[in-house]
């Protein structure tokens, strides 16, 4: 695991700077602690912070074909490596080192931009490629590993954060007004969107090749998870192949030439990783655990369960409440406002974890394949009752009914109805936007400033999701897996794994995020997944072999942290110092005294806002680091 960083000049004769490459790198060092290299030709730099997990001695970068007109960066792990090797030297391809980035040189002199095809595993690169002059970015098919750029008339700079771009001089830091409404919206800047209007995101699945004759070049999207369900087998047989696929690509992801460990939350995904890591013996695997103060937060005693039944080396840590101080660590690392409160204890976990290994293996991702989430539940009974609804009445009376209906947070739940009946008042997708936002249009259009509104051209973040979710499939849980698949799971939980593990330098891999068992539970009918109400429930048959029924059918946890207590008690100070003062740049562009009543309703108990005002703090804290001055560092 890495970080990339470079440099292409519009004018080919115009070199490139050592000290600028250098530069770049050393705002991304915590990715890669190990080493720097740099690499210039013909109005092109590349520069490469290191990480060292395969070939120890000879993985260095950037890295060369055998005459050295094709160089690579690259970050992340490419699983298949070993036989695309050897494939490769079949066709009479040399190599030099017995590296995973070096099958990249040379897949591309095969294959050029259709490389990608090939590759199993989580990377972005980027091949300068001399004797055509071109320069290809790329990345992974789900999003795992990040990758940035900026394009002007003059050059192109390209980072696996926005810190490196932004160190280098002329680069705007103008916020794109649109990604800062889609942040308020769902708490993450989605797509191809940063938060700052001339800097974008590769998206997940996605080629940009760029050379002097084709400058403005637009990225191609290579792959998409197709939702093509197999009615024809039967419970036995699906069970018996998501156990073959998942035992395989688990240990495909414990490749690697330094020890492999695992975080255990306790709940089945990271649960199923550890048993089938530990299937076939040997060693103890280290594993590692965050739990809460509060234990209506921690699931340490679950943990610990299956650390017992499986004998690993197990190591834990309690969060409290002074974990907040880590919400500068966070604004840093993350770069763009980001407001998922769990990015807290998965930093703490990283660097506990980062004390003993390089690599461990997540659970990330079973939720996304196969329905885990319990809104999925709640929204499918809505889809159920959509249909019954005629058109006519859904867009009348419900919608009305929706409008007048309160807020009332302090309700009962049966009689906190305003969400279900927007939703059903909503077509499907625009409903299931409307389940995962943390802050929708009413409240939105009033936290905004009028003078922001105006610029936004009634642009809806909400669309991405609905697009999302009729790409999906047939059926209204593929059609909420694919939304989810799409923007949440790589613009939020993949992004809050890789920003908290490479702050510290460790590589962290999810072996359910895998693009081909991936592909495999897209094509297990939906009816599998959420059965009676039973989440993941598939997944959860699989591995009953393995797991206790303790562990397997208890009721879902969340990892994330108390924010509501906190913003009440810890976070208080701090609440009012970056959101409610009307000297700070928050108020620049949001509605602070309507933020305060949130906050007072907040703190008295009778409205549940933690996380529109966890985002507003998190946003506030933002914009003091990074639009401010100009250090990255």
């Amino acid at each position: 695991m890495c970080g990339i960083a470079g440099i292409m000049f519009a004018d080919g004769s115009r070199p490139v700077e050592e000290s600028c490459l250098r530069e770049m790198a050393a705002t991304i060092a915590h990715r890669g602690p190990d080493g720097e290299g740099v690499w210039s030709g013909r109005g092109v730099g590349l520069a490469h912070r290191r990480l060292s997990i395969i070939d120890l001695a000879d993985g260095q970068q950037p890295m060369g074909n055998e005459d050295g007109s094709v160089q690579v960066v690259f970050n992340g792990e490419i699983y298949n490596y070993p036989a695309l090797k050897s494939e490769l030297e079949s066709k009479g391809h040399r190599f030099r080192t017995n590296s995973d980035t070096e099958v990249l040189v040379h897949l591309y002199e095969e294959l050029g931009e259709k490389l990608v095809n090939r590759l199993r595993g989580m990377f972005a690169f980027a091949i300068w490629d001399t004797k055509r002059e071109r320069l290809l970015l790329a990345r992974d098919r789900i999003g795992l590993k990040p990758l940035y750029y900026y394009r002007d008339s003059q050059r192109v700079l390209f980072g696996s954060e926005i810190k490196a771009i932004l160190s280098q001089p002329n680069v705007s830091r103008e916020l794109d007004l649109h990604a800062l409404e889609a942040y308020l919206t769902y708490g993450v800047v989605p797509g191809e969107q940063s938060i700052f209007r001339h800097i974008r995101k590769l998206p997940a699945a996605q080629t940009l090749t760029i050379g002097r004759e084709n400058w403005n070049a637009s990225p191609k999207t290579y792959w998409e998870l197709k939702v093509e369900p197999d009615e024809s087998k039967t419970l036995d047989q699906w069970i018996e192949e998501l156990t073959v696929k998942f035992d395989e690509t688990t240990q495909m992801h414990r490749l690697a030439d330094v020890p492999v460990g695992a975080f255990l939350s306790g709940g089945v995904d990271s649960s199923a990783v550890v048993a089938s890591l530990m299937k076939s013996g040997g060693e103890p695997v280290k594993t590692f655990s965050i739990g809460f103060e509060e234990e209506a937060y921690s699931e340490l005693p679950y943990a610990r369960t299956v650390a017992q039944q499986f004998g690993t080396d197990h190591v834990e840590e309690i969060v409290t409440s002074d974990a907040v101080s880590g919400l500068s660590d966070l604004v840093h690392f993350y770069d763009e406002p980001f407001a998922d409160s769990s990015a807290i204890p998965t930093m703490a976990v990283c660097k506990v974890a980062r004390e003993h290994l390089k690599v461990v293996l997540s659970g990330d991702g079973g939720d996304e394949a196969f329905g885990g989430y319990s809104r999925y539940t709640h929204d499918l009974k809505e889809a159920k009752l959509r249909a019954l609804l005629p058109l006519w009445l859904r867009r009348t009376f419900v919608r009305s009914a929706a409008g007048i209906w309160p807020k009332a947070d302090w309700l009962p739940r049966p009689l906190r109805l305003k969400t279900a009946l927007t939703n059903l008042s909503l077509n499907a997708g625009e409903a299931y936007a409307n389940t995962i936002s943390i802050c929708r249009p009413k409240l939105r259009n009033a936290l905004l400033l009028g003078d922001i509104r105006e610029q936004l051209n009634g642009v809806r973040p909400e669309q991405r999701v609905a697009d999302a979710y009729h790409r999906g499939g047939v059926t209204p849980l593929d059609g909420m897996l694919s939304a989810d698949i799409s923007m949440l799971l790589p613009d939020d939980f993949l992004t809050k794994v890789d920003r908290a593990s490479m702050a510290v330098g460790l590589e962290v891999r999810p072996p359910l995020v895998d693009h081909e068992f991936l592909e495999l539970a897209a094509r297990v009918p939906a009816r599998l997944k959420v059965n009676q109400g039973e989440t993941k429930w598939i997944f959860k048959k699989t591995c009953e072999q393995r797991l206790s029924k303790e562990i397997i059918w208890r009721k879902k946890q969340g990892f994330e942290i108390p924010a509501d207590e906190w913003l009440r008690g810890p976070l208080r100070d701090t609440f009012e110092e970056y959101v409610l003062s009307p000297h700070g740049l928050l108020s620049e562009y949001i509605n602070l005294q309507l933020v305060e009543q949130l906050y007072r309703s907040h703190l008295r108990h009778t409205g549940r806002h933690g996380a529109a005002l966890w985002s507003l703090l998190v946003l506030g804290c933002w914009l003091e680091k990074w639009t401010s001055g100009d250090n990255v560092q």
